[in-house]
C-alpha cells in the first residue's frame, strides 16, 4: 500500500560518533524523499564529524576516522540537507528519541533555524514496538520477509525503515492513513522540545519533567525563578531545549 501524503515526507537514518545528543556527530546521513505524487528522491552523504570516531563505534558502522578525514562537515552540509527537508514531515526507526534530536541540534550548531512547527513525525519502531516489540532488522526480516544486509549503513536503514512501514500498512488495516494521525499514533509522550525535558501536560500547558522543578509549570517557575532560565541556558541542554525555552519566555513577555 502507498502512502498517503498531503506533502513530501523524509524517511532518514544517522550514522553518528555516539549516542550522546548534544556532545555526538553526525558520520553519515541518509534521506529518502517520497512526493504525493509518488515521485522518489534519495542522497547519502558522509560527515566528517571534526571530532575522533570511538573504535567501538566505528566496530558497529564501519565508519573510521580515515573514511571521513575528506568528507564534508556537516556545517558544509547543512544547507543542503535543510533544503531536502524543509518541506516534508518526517519518518526513521527510533527517530522521534535520536535521530530528529540529533539532527536538529547539528543543524542549529550550523546556524539553521530547524524545528517543527509545520511538520510531524512518524516513528516506525513505535508501531513495530506496539505491534510486536523487535529491532529493525528483526521488523524488516518480520515484515518484508528479508534478511537487512548492510545493517547500521544509513542508506540501507533509510530504506529498510520505508518498505517496514508500507508493509505495516498492509498488515495492520487500523493505522492511520495521513501522517498526522500516523505521528499521534506512533508519539510515546507529548514533548515541547525533541529531548523531553519539557513535556505538555494534562492542561496542555509545558512542564519540566526534570529536576527540582519536575511537573512544575514552565510559566510559573519563569515567574518565580527567573535565575533558572540563565541556568538552563548556560548548562549542558540540547541547543533546541534552550531554543523551546526561550521562545516559551519570549512568549510569556508578549502577553504582559
Amino acid at each position: 500500500m502507498e502512502l498517503k501524503l498531503t506533502k513530501p515526507i523524509c524517511f532518514f537514518d544517522l550514522e553518528t560518533t555516539g549516542i550522546n545528543i548534544t556532545t555526538d556527530r553526525i558520520v553519515e546521513i541518509a534521506i529518502f524523499k517520497v512526493f504525493p505524487n509518488g515521485n522518489k528522491e534519495s542522497k547519502t552523504w558522509l560527515v566528517n564529524p571534526t571530532i575522533p570516531i570511538p573504535a567501538e563505534t566505528t566496530a558497529i558502522h564501519g565508519i573510521s576516522d580515515e573514511k571521513v578525514a575528506n568528507e564534508p562537515t556537516f556545517a558544509e552540509l547543512a544547507s543542503a540537507v535543510y533544503n531536502m527537508i524543509k518541506d516534508s514531515d518526517l519518518a526513521g526507526f527510533n527517530s522521534d528519541r535520536f535521530d530528529i534530536p540529533l539532527l536538529a541540534e547539528e543543524l542549529l550548531r550550523a546556524g539553521v533555524d530547524f524545528d517543527m512547527k509545520n511538520r510531524v513525525s512518524v516513528d516506525i519502531q513505535t508501531i513495530f514496538h506496539k505491534k510486536e516489540e523487535r529491532t529493525l532488522g528483526a521488523a524488516y526480516k518480520f515484515y518484508c520477509g528479508e534478511t537487512l544486509e548492510n545493517a547500521h549503513s544509513a542508506e540501507a536503514d533509510t530504506m529498510a525503515t520505508y518498505e517496514i512501514l508500507k508493509s505495516q500498512f498492509d498488515r495492520y488495516e487500523d493505522l492511520p492513513q495521513d501522517m498526522k494521525s500516523l505521528s499521534e499514533y506512533t508519539t510515546r509522550k507529548k514533548t515541547a522540545d525533541f529531548a523531553g525535558f519539557i513535556i505538555i501536560d494534562k492542561d496542555g500547558d509545558e512542564a519540566f519533567s526534570f529536576g527540582k522543578n519536575k511537573g512544575k509549570k514552565v510559566n510559573d517557575v519563569l515567574e518565580t525563578e527567573p535565575g533558572y532560565f540563565s541556568w538552563i541556558q548556560n548548562a549542558d541542554f540540547p541547543l533546541y531545549t534552550k531554543k523551546v525555552l526561550t521562545a516559551i519566555k519570549l512568549r510569556k513577555l508578549n502577553t504582559k
